[in-house]
């Protein structure tokens, strides 16, 4: 895969926690889906979505989330509460390295990484570009965010890692003796977001219900981000050239439904051959999620 790019990690605080942006974020948002607390970025439970035939995504068996690296997360009454058994990591194996899971008591880690084939991504690397503006202008408008993007979406629909990845997150969810499951990336935007964009396509959830919550995390996304465009700015630099990176865009989940129409043909063909999934799976993954 050729120049996949991750975000900077979300600041945080000294402990690990979301930095006070996110969680006020999280509190003051009237997003139905949303979790509130300190110890867990962009935490969302994805069911209540209402799917074509009329039925509904059952609540609290499927959630989502930024990184759990806060210790916190641990002993948060909050999270505790979820009954979580399975964290799903979608992050690089160099992203675990550098924070590694702390995991709900009671559950069992299980590491997806649907973007091992680009190890190097150059994650860490722009955080230290970050400090040094007029260089971070110059490796930004030659990435071209937006276009980086894109590709990386691609490759989450199209790569061995990327499909081997998400049929291993879908297996978990439609396994009972797993749930409830709780899956992340860093900031629980793009892999995480791209990996329930497939789980409610699979439901059976319309397409505009699928974008609606797609979308729904940039409220989070931006309050986690918010600190790091602060200090962007005040070294110089030009916040805007982050943005691409920092948010999720219709047109980066434009770009894997395309990838999915143009490889397999329909979504249905994406489950089958790109995932591997048999039907009776299928079968079993909306008697688990749906009431």
């Amino acid at each position: 895969m050729d120049d996949v790019t991750l975000p900077p990690h979300p600041p945080t605080t000294p402990h690990g926690e979301p930095v006070p942006d996110a969680r006020a974020a999280a509190v003051t948002t009237a997003d139905p889906h949303v979790l509130a607390t300190d110890a867990l970025a962009n935490l969302r439970d994805v069911g209540g979505r209402t799917t074509a035939d009329g039925r509904s995504v059952r609540r609290r068996v499927a959630f989502r989330s930024a990184e759990l690296r806060a210790p916190a997360v641990a002993v948060d009454p909050v999270v505790a509460g979820l009954g979580v058994r399975t964290v799903v990591d979608l992050r690089t194996a160099a992203e675990r390295a550098a924070a590694p899971d702390v995991l709900p008591a009671g559950a069992t880690g299980v590491h997806a990484d649907v973007l091992a084939a680009a190890p190097d991504a150059p994650a860490a690397d722009l955080s230290e570009i970050l400090q040094r503006p007029q260089e971070a202008q110059r490796v930004l408008t030659a990435l071209d965010p937006p276009a980086a993007m894109r590709r990386t979406y691609v490759d989450l629909v199209t790569s061995d890692a990327g499909r081997a990845g998400y049929a291993t997150l879908l297996r978990r969810l439609l396994d009972p003796a797993a749930g409830p499951v709780l899956y992340h990336c860093t900031a629980g935007k793009d892999r995480t977001g791209w990996g329930t964009s497939v789980l409610l396509l699979a439901l059976g959830v319309d397409e505009a219900a699928v974008r609606e919550e797609y979308l729904a995390v940039n409220p989070a996304v931006r309050a986690m981000y918010a600190p790091l465009l602060q200090r962007f700015a005040d070294v110089g630099g030009d916040p805007g050239l982050l943005v691409p990176l920092l948010e999720v865009q219709e047109a980066y989940l434009d770009a894997a439904l395309d990838a999915v129409a143009e490889h397999h043909g329909t979504f249905g063909g994406y489950l089958r051959e790109g995932l591997g999934l048999r039907d009776d799976e299928v079968a079993a993954l909306r008697d688990a999620l749906l009431e």
